[in-house]
Protein backbone atom coordinates (compact mmCIF):
# COMPACT_ATOMS: atom_id res chain seq x y z
CA UNK A 1 0.00 0.00 0.00
CA UNK A 2 2.73 2.48 0.91
CA UNK A 3 2.32 6.07 2.07
CA UNK A 4 0.50 7.08 -1.09
CA UNK A 5 -2.07 4.35 -0.61
CA UNK A 6 -2.83 5.44 2.92
CA UNK A 7 -3.19 9.00 1.70
CA UNK A 8 -5.62 7.84 -0.95
CA UNK A 9 -7.50 5.98 1.72
CA UNK A 10 -7.80 9.06 3.86
CA UNK A 11 -9.04 11.15 0.97
CA UNK A 12 -11.44 8.51 -0.14
CA UNK A 13 -13.45 8.45 3.03
CA UNK A 14 -14.27 11.85 2.25
CA UNK A 15 -16.20 9.71 1.86
CA UNK A 16 -17.71 8.52 3.83
CA UNK A 17 -17.73 7.81 2.72
CA UNK A 18 -11.23 6.68 2.18
CA UNK A 19 -7.70 8.39 1.11
CA UNK A 20 -4.89 11.30 2.72
CA UNK A 21 -1.20 12.13 2.03
CA UNK A 22 1.39 11.99 4.73
CA UNK A 23 3.80 10.63 2.30
CA UNK A 24 2.13 10.02 -1.03
CA UNK A 25 0.59 6.92 0.50
CA UNK A 26 -1.73 8.86 2.71
CA UNK A 27 -3.39 10.48 -0.25
CA UNK A 28 -6.31 8.14 0.19
CA UNK A 29 -7.41 8.69 3.74
CA UNK A 30 -11.03 9.19 4.15
CA UNK A 31 -13.89 8.00 2.02
CA UNK A 32 -17.18 8.09 3.58
CA UNK A 33 -19.66 5.43 4.54
CA UNK A 34 -22.74 2.08 5.99
CA UNK A 35 -25.90 0.61 7.78
CA UNK A 36 -26.34 -0.26 11.40
CA UNK A 37 -25.62 -3.34 13.46
CA UNK A 38 -26.54 -6.35 11.34
CA UNK A 39 -27.67 -8.17 14.47
CA UNK A 40 -30.20 -5.47 15.34
CA UNK A 41 -32.11 -5.59 12.08
CA UNK A 42 -33.80 -8.45 10.29
CA UNK A 43 -32.20 -9.18 6.97
CA UNK A 44 -34.14 -7.89 4.00
CA UNK A 45 -33.28 -9.10 0.52
CA UNK A 46 -32.77 -6.50 -2.17
CA UNK A 47 -35.21 -7.46 -4.90
CA UNK A 48 -34.35 -6.17 -8.33
CA UNK A 49 -36.46 -5.84 -11.45
CA UNK A 50 -35.81 -3.84 -14.58
CA UNK A 51 -36.86 -0.48 -13.12
CA UNK A 52 -37.09 -0.94 -9.37
CA UNK A 53 -34.73 -1.70 -6.53
CA UNK A 54 -36.00 -2.72 -3.10
CA UNK A 55 -33.78 -1.62 -0.24
CA UNK A 56 -33.96 -1.20 3.50
CA UNK A 57 -33.24 2.08 5.19
CA UNK A 58 -30.71 1.45 7.87
CA UNK A 59 -31.82 2.06 11.39
CA UNK A 60 -31.31 0.02 14.53
CA UNK A 61 -34.68 -1.16 15.72
CA UNK A 62 -36.43 0.43 12.78
CA UNK A 63 -37.11 -0.93 9.33
CA UNK A 64 -38.06 0.94 6.19
CA UNK A 65 -38.72 -0.67 2.84
CA UNK A 66 -37.81 1.74 0.08
CA UNK A 67 -39.00 1.44 -3.48
CA UNK A 68 -36.53 3.24 -5.67
CA UNK A 69 -36.92 3.86 -9.36
CA UNK A 70 -33.66 3.35 -11.22
CA UNK A 71 -33.21 5.51 -14.28
CA UNK A 72 -30.56 6.07 -16.90
CA UNK A 73 -30.61 9.02 -19.25
CA UNK A 74 -28.27 9.59 -22.13
CA UNK A 75 -28.02 13.34 -21.79
CA UNK A 76 -24.75 14.14 -20.00
CA UNK A 77 -21.87 14.89 -22.26
CA UNK A 78 -18.51 13.35 -21.47
CA UNK A 79 -17.09 16.86 -21.82
CA UNK A 80 -19.41 19.73 -20.91
CA UNK A 81 -16.78 22.38 -21.54
CA UNK A 82 -15.56 21.52 -25.03
CA UNK A 83 -17.35 21.76 -28.36
CA UNK A 84 -15.58 19.26 -30.56
CA UNK A 85 -17.35 16.17 -29.25
CA UNK A 86 -20.93 15.19 -28.57
CA UNK A 87 -20.14 11.86 -26.90
CA UNK A 88 -22.59 11.04 -24.13
CA UNK A 89 -22.79 8.36 -21.43
CA UNK A 90 -25.42 6.81 -19.20
CA UNK A 91 -25.54 8.41 -15.75
CA UNK A 92 -27.38 6.43 -13.14
CA UNK A 93 -29.66 8.08 -10.64
CA UNK A 94 -32.27 6.96 -8.14
CA UNK A 95 -35.68 8.51 -7.55
CA UNK A 96 -38.08 7.99 -4.64
CA UNK A 97 -41.33 9.95 -4.63
CA UNK A 98 -43.50 8.30 -1.96
CA UNK A 99 -43.99 11.56 -0.05
CA UNK A 100 -43.56 14.00 -2.92
CA UNK A 101 -46.30 16.53 -3.42
CA UNK A 102 -46.68 18.40 -6.70
CA UNK A 103 -48.23 21.32 -4.84
CA UNK A 104 -45.81 22.94 -2.42
CA UNK A 105 -43.31 20.10 -2.57
CA UNK A 106 -39.55 20.07 -2.99
CA UNK A 107 -36.73 18.01 -4.47
CA UNK A 108 -33.85 16.83 -2.29
CA UNK A 109 -30.92 16.14 -4.60
CA UNK A 110 -28.03 14.04 -3.30
CA UNK A 111 -24.77 15.01 -5.00
CA UNK A 112 -23.16 11.60 -5.34
CA UNK A 113 -19.57 11.08 -4.38
CA UNK A 114 -16.82 8.52 -4.85
CA UNK A 115 -18.73 5.26 -5.01
CA UNK A 116 -21.83 3.31 -5.94
CA UNK A 117 -24.88 5.56 -5.60
CA UNK A 118 -27.06 2.79 -4.16
CA UNK A 119 -24.67 2.50 -1.23
CA UNK A 120 -24.85 6.23 -0.56
CA UNK A 121 -28.63 6.15 -0.94
CA UNK A 122 -28.87 3.42 1.69
CA UNK A 123 -26.59 5.33 4.05
CA UNK A 124 -28.27 8.72 3.86
CA UNK A 125 -31.28 7.95 6.01
CA UNK A 126 -31.73 11.61 6.94
CA UNK A 127 -33.20 12.31 3.51
CA UNK A 128 -35.69 9.46 3.89
CA UNK A 129 -36.57 10.63 7.40
CA UNK A 130 -37.42 14.21 6.35
CA UNK A 131 -39.03 13.44 2.98
CA UNK A 132 -42.60 13.49 4.32
CA UNK A 133 -42.12 16.67 6.31
CA UNK A 134 -40.68 18.48 3.28
CA UNK A 135 -43.09 16.85 0.79
CA UNK A 136 -39.95 15.89 -1.04
CA UNK A 137 -38.95 13.83 -4.01
CA UNK A 138 -35.58 12.20 -3.32
CA UNK A 139 -33.01 12.06 -6.10
CA UNK A 140 -29.62 10.38 -5.72
CA UNK A 141 -27.27 11.17 -8.60
CA UNK A 142 -24.27 8.98 -9.26
CA UNK A 143 -20.91 10.67 -9.79
CA UNK A 144 -19.29 10.07 -13.17
CA UNK A 145 -16.62 7.33 -13.16
CA UNK A 146 -18.18 5.63 -10.12
CA UNK A 147 -20.68 2.82 -9.77
CA UNK A 148 -22.25 2.20 -13.16
CA UNK A 149 -21.81 5.74 -14.52
CA UNK A 150 -18.70 5.04 -16.58
CA UNK A 151 -18.18 7.43 -19.52
CA UNK A 152 -16.02 4.96 -21.44
CA UNK A 153 -17.36 1.71 -20.04
CA UNK A 154 -14.62 -0.78 -19.21
CA UNK A 155 -12.03 1.59 -20.69
CA UNK A 156 -12.87 4.44 -18.32
CA UNK A 157 -9.76 3.84 -16.20
CA UNK A 158 -7.52 2.71 -19.04
CA UNK A 159 -5.26 5.78 -19.01
CA UNK A 160 -5.19 9.51 -18.24
CA UNK A 161 -6.70 10.30 -21.64
CA UNK A 162 -9.86 8.43 -20.70
CA UNK A 163 -9.76 9.80 -17.15
CA UNK A 164 -9.31 13.39 -18.29
CA UNK A 165 -13.00 14.12 -17.74
CA UNK A 166 -13.03 12.98 -14.11
CA UNK A 167 -13.25 16.33 -12.34
CA UNK A 168 -15.55 17.95 -9.83
CA UNK A 169 -16.48 20.59 -12.42
CA UNK A 170 -17.67 17.98 -14.90
CA UNK A 171 -19.60 16.19 -12.13
CA UNK A 172 -21.37 19.41 -11.13
CA UNK A 173 -22.31 20.01 -14.74
CA UNK A 174 -23.74 16.46 -14.85
CA UNK A 175 -25.90 17.29 -11.83
CA UNK A 176 -27.11 20.51 -13.45
CA UNK A 177 -28.07 18.70 -16.65
CA UNK A 178 -29.83 15.98 -14.66
CA UNK A 179 -31.93 18.52 -12.74
CA UNK A 180 -32.93 20.15 -16.03
CA UNK A 181 -33.88 16.70 -17.34
CA UNK A 182 -35.99 15.93 -14.25
CA UNK A 183 -37.84 19.22 -14.41
CA UNK A 184 -38.43 18.76 -18.11
CA UNK A 185 -39.74 15.21 -17.91
CA UNK A 186 -41.53 14.83 -14.53
CA UNK A 187 -44.93 16.54 -14.46
CA UNK A 188 -45.12 18.87 -11.48
CA UNK A 189 -41.36 19.11 -10.92
CA UNK A 190 -40.65 22.07 -13.16
CA UNK A 191 -41.47 24.80 -10.68
CA UNK A 192 -40.24 23.18 -7.50
CA UNK A 193 -37.24 24.16 -5.35
CA UNK A 194 -34.23 21.85 -5.34
CA UNK A 195 -31.91 21.46 -2.35
CA UNK A 196 -28.48 19.88 -2.75
CA UNK A 197 -27.42 17.46 0.00
CA UNK A 198 -24.18 15.56 0.37
CA UNK A 199 -21.67 14.19 2.85
CA UNK A 200 -17.88 14.24 2.80
CA UNK A 201 -16.75 14.70 -0.83
CA UNK A 202 -20.45 14.70 -1.68
CA UNK A 203 -20.87 17.51 0.86
CA UNK A 204 -18.11 19.45 -0.85
CA UNK A 205 -19.94 18.95 -4.13
CA UNK A 206 -23.23 20.09 -2.58
CA UNK A 207 -21.62 23.32 -1.36
CA UNK A 208 -19.80 23.90 -4.65
CA UNK A 209 -23.00 23.17 -6.58
CA UNK A 210 -24.82 25.93 -4.72
CA UNK A 211 -21.86 28.25 -5.33
CA UNK A 212 -21.58 27.53 -9.05
CA UNK A 213 -25.24 26.86 -9.91
CA UNK A 214 -27.32 29.01 -7.53
CA UNK A 215 -30.11 29.14 -10.11
CA UNK A 216 -30.41 25.34 -9.96
CA UNK A 217 -30.59 24.80 -6.19
CA UNK A 218 -32.06 27.10 -3.56
CA UNK A 219 -29.64 25.89 -0.89
CA UNK A 220 -27.25 23.15 0.15
CA UNK A 221 -26.56 20.98 3.17
CA UNK A 222 -22.85 20.17 3.15
CA UNK A 223 -22.20 17.58 5.86
CA UNK A 224 -18.62 16.83 6.93
CA UNK A 225 -17.37 18.71 3.88
CA UNK A 226 -13.67 19.65 4.22
CA UNK A 227 -13.74 22.40 1.60
CA UNK A 228 -10.76 24.09 3.30
CA UNK A 229 -8.45 21.06 3.44
CA UNK A 230 -6.43 22.56 0.59
CA UNK A 231 -3.12 24.39 0.24
CA UNK A 232 -2.41 26.17 3.54
CA UNK A 233 -5.98 27.08 4.44
CA UNK A 234 -5.71 24.87 7.53
CA UNK A 235 -2.61 23.30 9.16
CA UNK A 236 -1.62 20.07 7.44
CA UNK A 237 -1.50 18.26 10.80
CA UNK A 238 -5.03 19.09 11.97
CA UNK A 239 -6.62 15.89 10.63
CA UNK A 240 -4.36 13.44 12.47
CA UNK A 241 -4.40 15.61 15.57
CA UNK A 242 -8.20 15.20 15.79
CA UNK A 243 -7.85 11.43 15.29
CA UNK A 244 -5.40 11.38 18.19
CA UNK A 245 -7.71 13.47 20.38
CA UNK A 246 -10.53 10.99 19.77
CA UNK A 247 -8.36 8.14 21.05
CA UNK A 248 -6.90 10.10 23.94
CA UNK A 249 -10.37 11.00 25.22
CA UNK A 250 -11.71 7.47 24.76
CA UNK A 251 -9.39 5.69 27.18
CA UNK A 252 -6.44 6.28 29.52
CA UNK A 253 -3.08 5.94 27.73
CA UNK A 254 -4.81 4.77 24.54
CA UNK A 255 -3.16 7.20 22.15
CA UNK A 256 0.19 6.75 23.91
CA UNK A 257 0.01 2.98 23.40
CA UNK A 258 -0.51 3.54 19.69
CA UNK A 259 2.30 6.09 19.54
CA UNK A 260 4.71 3.58 21.11
CA UNK A 261 3.59 0.74 18.86
CA UNK A 262 5.45 2.05 15.81
CA UNK A 263 8.90 1.65 17.36
CA UNK A 264 7.85 -1.73 18.71
CA UNK A 265 6.97 -2.83 15.17
CA UNK A 266 10.28 -1.48 13.88
CA UNK A 267 12.25 -3.38 16.50
CA UNK A 268 10.38 -6.65 16.09
CA UNK A 269 10.65 -6.55 12.31
CA UNK A 270 14.44 -6.35 12.32
CA UNK A 271 14.84 -10.11 12.18
CA UNK A 272 13.28 -12.98 10.26
CA UNK A 273 12.00 -14.53 13.46
CA UNK A 274 10.50 -11.17 14.47
CA UNK A 275 8.67 -10.91 11.16
CA UNK A 276 7.33 -14.42 11.63
CA UNK A 277 6.22 -13.59 15.15
CA UNK A 278 4.48 -10.39 13.98
CA UNK A 279 2.63 -12.31 11.28
CA UNK A 280 1.29 -14.71 13.88
CA UNK A 281 0.62 -12.18 16.61
CA UNK A 282 -1.40 -9.97 14.29
CA UNK A 283 -3.12 -12.99 12.70
CA UNK A 284 -2.21 -11.80 9.21
CA UNK A 285 -3.33 -13.71 6.14
CA UNK A 286 0.09 -13.50 4.45
CA UNK A 287 3.62 -13.75 5.87
CA UNK A 288 5.35 -10.42 6.40
CA UNK A 289 8.59 -9.53 4.69
CA UNK A 290 10.83 -6.59 5.53
CA UNK A 291 9.40 -4.79 2.49
CA UNK A 292 5.90 -5.03 4.00
CA UNK A 293 6.54 -3.10 7.19
CA UNK A 294 5.69 0.37 5.93
CA UNK A 295 2.61 -1.10 4.30
CA UNK A 296 1.69 -2.73 7.61
CA UNK A 297 2.06 0.52 9.53
CA UNK A 298 0.05 2.43 6.94
CA UNK A 299 -2.70 -0.17 7.19
CA UNK A 300 -2.77 0.13 10.97
CA UNK A 301 -2.78 3.93 10.74
CA UNK A 302 -5.66 3.85 8.32
CA UNK A 303 -7.58 1.62 10.72
CA UNK A 304 -7.28 4.20 13.50
CA UNK A 305 -8.38 6.91 11.07
CA UNK A 306 -11.40 4.92 9.92
CA UNK A 307 -12.41 4.28 13.52
CA UNK A 308 -12.33 8.02 14.20
CA UNK A 309 -14.58 8.68 11.22
CA UNK A 310 -17.16 6.06 12.21
CA UNK A 311 -17.10 6.51 15.98
CA UNK A 312 -20.88 6.39 16.12
CA UNK A 313 -22.97 6.14 19.32
CA UNK A 314 -24.65 2.93 18.18
CA UNK A 315 -23.57 -0.27 16.48
CA UNK A 316 -23.06 0.23 12.74
CA UNK A 317 -21.53 -1.35 9.69
CA UNK A 318 -20.71 1.69 7.59
CA UNK A 319 -17.18 0.54 6.75
CA UNK A 320 -17.09 -2.58 8.87
CA UNK A 321 -19.51 -4.11 11.41
CA UNK A 322 -18.68 -2.23 14.62
CA UNK A 323 -20.00 -1.81 18.16
CA UNK A 324 -21.32 1.44 19.59
CA UNK A 325 -18.57 3.96 20.35
CA UNK A 326 -15.96 1.63 18.80
CA UNK A 327 -12.94 3.68 19.86
CA UNK A 328 -13.89 3.18 23.52
CA UNK A 329 -14.03 -0.56 22.87
CA UNK A 330 -10.66 -0.47 21.10
CA UNK A 331 -9.07 1.53 23.90
CA UNK A 332 -9.99 -1.11 26.47
CA UNK A 333 -7.08 -3.10 25.03
CA UNK A 334 -4.64 -0.18 24.99
CA UNK A 335 -4.52 0.94 28.60
CA UNK A 336 -0.85 0.25 29.32
CA UNK A 337 1.86 1.56 26.99
CA UNK A 338 4.62 0.55 29.42
CA UNK A 339 4.81 -3.12 28.52
CA UNK A 340 7.11 -5.24 26.41
CA UNK A 341 7.05 -4.89 22.63
CA UNK A 342 5.46 -8.30 22.23
CA UNK A 343 2.68 -7.63 24.73
CA UNK A 344 2.04 -4.18 23.26
CA UNK A 345 1.64 -5.68 19.77
CA UNK A 346 -0.64 -8.40 21.09
CA UNK A 347 -2.79 -5.63 22.55
CA UNK A 348 -2.68 -3.82 19.20
CA UNK A 349 -4.01 -6.98 17.56
CA UNK A 350 -6.93 -7.10 19.99
CA UNK A 351 -7.69 -3.49 19.12
CA UNK A 352 -7.45 -4.12 15.38
CA UNK A 353 -9.67 -7.15 15.78
CA UNK A 354 -12.50 -4.93 17.01
CA UNK A 355 -12.50 -3.17 13.65
CA UNK A 356 -11.86 -6.13 11.37
CA UNK A 357 -13.55 -8.99 13.21
CA UNK A 358 -16.29 -7.68 15.47
CA UNK A 359 -18.64 -10.13 13.76
CA UNK A 360 -16.31 -13.02 14.62
CA UNK A 361 -16.40 -14.29 11.04
CA UNK A 362 -12.85 -13.36 9.99
CA UNK A 363 -10.13 -16.01 10.19
CA UNK A 364 -7.19 -13.71 9.42
CA UNK A 365 -6.49 -10.04 8.80
CA UNK A 366 -5.68 -8.84 5.29
CA UNK A 367 -3.50 -5.73 5.27
CA UNK A 368 -4.74 -4.86 1.78
CA UNK A 369 -8.32 -4.34 2.96
CA UNK A 370 -9.70 -1.67 5.24
CA UNK A 371 -13.19 -0.69 4.13
CA UNK A 372 -16.12 -1.40 1.88
CA UNK A 373 -15.63 -2.18 -1.80
CA UNK A 374 -18.53 0.15 -2.63
CA UNK A 375 -16.08 3.04 -2.78
CA UNK A 376 -14.29 3.64 -6.07
CA UNK A 377 -10.60 3.55 -5.23
CA UNK A 378 -9.32 3.84 -8.81
CA UNK A 379 -11.28 6.96 -9.60
CA UNK A 380 -10.45 8.53 -6.28
CA UNK A 381 -6.77 7.77 -6.75
CA UNK A 382 -6.86 9.78 -9.96
CA UNK A 383 -8.79 12.67 -8.41
CA UNK A 384 -6.31 12.83 -5.54
CA UNK A 385 -3.55 13.05 -8.16
CA UNK A 386 -5.13 15.93 -10.03
CA UNK A 387 -7.35 18.48 -8.28
CA UNK A 388 -8.30 17.00 -4.87
CA UNK A 389 -4.86 17.61 -3.40
CA UNK A 390 -5.13 17.75 0.37
CA UNK A 391 -1.97 18.31 2.43
CA UNK A 392 -1.56 16.03 5.44
CA UNK A 393 1.32 15.69 7.88
CA UNK A 394 2.18 14.28 11.29
CA UNK A 395 4.89 15.11 13.82
CA UNK A 396 4.55 12.32 16.41
CA UNK A 397 4.17 14.91 19.19
CA UNK A 398 0.77 16.50 18.68
CA UNK A 399 -0.46 13.22 17.24
CA UNK A 400 0.04 9.49 17.81
CA UNK A 401 1.56 8.71 14.42
CA UNK A 402 5.08 8.45 13.05
CA UNK A 403 6.38 11.82 11.82
CA UNK A 404 5.82 12.50 8.14
CA UNK A 405 6.02 15.86 6.44
CA UNK A 406 3.83 16.94 3.56
CA UNK A 407 5.84 16.28 0.40
CA UNK A 408 4.18 17.58 -2.74
CA UNK A 409 7.08 16.61 -5.00
CA UNK A 410 6.98 13.00 -3.85
CA UNK A 411 3.24 12.93 -4.37
CA UNK A 412 3.61 14.49 -7.81
CA UNK A 413 6.25 11.99 -8.89
CA UNK A 414 4.17 9.10 -7.61
CA UNK A 415 1.09 10.36 -9.46
CA UNK A 416 3.05 10.78 -12.65
CA UNK A 417 4.33 7.26 -12.36
CA UNK A 418 0.85 5.82 -11.88
CA UNK A 419 -1.31 8.03 -14.08
CA UNK A 420 1.00 10.18 -16.18
CA UNK A 421 -0.41 13.33 -14.56
CA UNK A 422 0.80 15.81 -11.97
CA UNK A 423 -1.40 17.45 -9.31
CA UNK A 424 -2.56 21.05 -9.38
CA UNK A 425 -2.71 21.87 -5.66
CA UNK A 426 -4.09 25.40 -6.18
CA UNK A 427 -6.86 24.60 -8.60
CA UNK A 428 -9.65 23.84 -6.12
CA UNK A 429 -9.15 27.14 -4.29
CA UNK A 430 -8.98 28.97 -7.63
CA UNK A 431 -12.16 27.30 -8.82
CA UNK A 432 -14.25 27.49 -5.64
CA UNK A 433 -12.77 30.40 -3.72
CA UNK A 434 -11.05 28.86 -0.71
CA UNK A 435 -12.08 30.93 2.29
CA UNK A 436 -13.34 33.80 0.14
CA UNK A 437 -16.93 32.55 -0.14
CA UNK A 438 -18.90 35.21 1.74
CA UNK A 439 -20.66 36.31 -1.46
CA UNK A 440 -22.54 33.00 -1.58
CA UNK A 441 -25.75 32.22 0.29
CA UNK A 442 -27.90 29.41 1.70
CA UNK A 443 -25.35 26.76 2.63
CA UNK A 444 -25.38 24.86 5.91
CA UNK A 445 -22.02 23.32 6.82
CA UNK A 446 -22.36 20.61 9.45
CA UNK A 447 -19.41 19.02 11.21
CA UNK A 448 -18.95 16.57 14.05
CA UNK A 449 -16.24 17.40 16.55
CA UNK A 450 -15.14 13.74 16.57
CA UNK A 451 -14.70 13.72 12.80
CA UNK A 452 -11.10 14.35 11.70
CA UNK A 453 -12.40 15.96 8.51
CA UNK A 454 -13.92 18.75 10.61
CA UNK A 455 -10.44 20.27 10.75
CA UNK A 456 -10.81 21.23 7.09
CA UNK A 457 -14.47 22.17 7.35
CA UNK A 458 -16.42 25.36 7.99
CA UNK A 459 -17.04 25.34 11.73
CA UNK A 460 -18.07 28.96 12.31
CA UNK A 461 -20.80 31.03 10.68
CA UNK A 462 -19.49 33.12 7.80
CA UNK A 463 -22.68 35.10 7.19
CA UNK A 464 -26.32 34.80 8.23
CA UNK A 465 -26.89 32.41 5.33
CA UNK A 466 -23.55 30.56 5.34
CA UNK A 467 -24.11 28.74 8.58
CA UNK A 468 -22.02 26.27 10.57
CA UNK A 469 -23.69 23.54 12.62
CA UNK A 470 -21.47 21.73 15.11
CA UNK A 471 -22.24 18.29 16.51
CA UNK A 472 -20.24 17.80 19.68
CA UNK A 473 -20.67 14.00 19.78
CA UNK A 474 -20.68 13.54 16.01
CA UNK A 475 -18.32 11.54 13.82
CA UNK A 476 -18.32 11.61 10.02
CA UNK A 477 -21.66 13.05 8.77
CA UNK A 478 -23.60 11.46 11.62
CA UNK A 479 -26.43 13.88 10.86
CA UNK A 480 -27.01 12.29 7.44
CA UNK A 481 -27.54 8.85 8.92
CA UNK A 482 -30.98 7.46 9.75
CA UNK A 483 -32.39 8.62 13.08
CA UNK A 484 -31.61 6.26 15.92
CA UNK A 485 -32.81 5.94 19.50
CA UNK A 486 -29.20 6.32 20.65
CA UNK A 487 -28.58 9.57 18.77
CA UNK A 488 -27.02 12.18 21.06
CA UNK A 489 -28.87 15.41 21.68
CA UNK A 490 -26.31 17.35 19.63
CA UNK A 491 -27.22 15.53 16.41
CA UNK A 492 -30.95 15.85 17.08
CA UNK A 493 -30.49 19.60 17.43
CA UNK A 494 -28.33 19.70 14.30
CA UNK A 495 -30.94 17.94 12.18
CA UNK A 496 -33.62 20.23 13.56
CA UNK A 497 -31.60 23.28 12.52
CA UNK A 498 -30.89 21.80 9.10
CA UNK A 499 -34.57 21.14 8.45
CA UNK A 500 -35.46 24.63 9.63
CA UNK A 501 -33.05 26.17 7.14
CA UNK A 502 -34.39 23.97 4.34
CA UNK A 503 -37.97 24.96 5.16
CA UNK A 504 -36.93 28.61 5.01
CA UNK A 505 -35.31 28.11 1.60
CA UNK A 506 -38.43 26.36 0.31
CA UNK A 507 -40.72 29.06 1.72
CA UNK A 508 -38.59 31.85 0.25
CA UNK A 509 -38.68 30.11 -3.13
CA UNK A 510 -42.45 29.91 -3.18
CA UNK A 511 -42.84 33.44 -1.80
CA UNK A 512 -40.62 34.73 -4.58
CA UNK A 513 -42.49 32.71 -7.20
CA UNK A 514 -45.80 34.08 -5.90
CA UNK A 515 -44.60 37.67 -6.15
CA UNK A 516 -43.45 37.10 -9.72
CA UNK A 517 -46.95 35.99 -10.64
Amino acid sequence: MGRRALLLLLLSFLAPWATIALRPALRALGSLHLPTNPTSLPAVAKNYSVLYFQQKALAAGQLHICIIQLNHYKTPLVDHFGFNTVKTFNQRYLVADKYWKKNGGSILFYTGNEGDIIWFCNNTGFMWDVAEELKAMLVFAEHRYYGESLPFGDNSFKDSRHLNFLTSEQALADFAELIKHLKRTIPGAENQPVIAIGGSYGGMLAAWFRMKYPHMVVGALAASAPIWQFEDLVPCGVFMKIVTTDFRKSGPHCSESIRRSWDAINRLSNTGSGLQWLTGALHLCSPLTSQDIQHLKDWISETWVNLAMVDYPYASNFLQPLPAWPIKVVCQYLKNPNVSDSLLLQNIFQALNVYYNYSGQVKCLNISETATSSLGTLGWSYQACTEVVMPFCTNGVDDMFEPHSWNLKELSDDCFQQWGVRPRPSWITTMYGGKNISSHTNIVFSNGELDPWSGGGVTKDITDTLVAVTISEGAHHLDLRTKNALDPTSVLLARSLEVRHMKNWIRDFYDSAGKQH
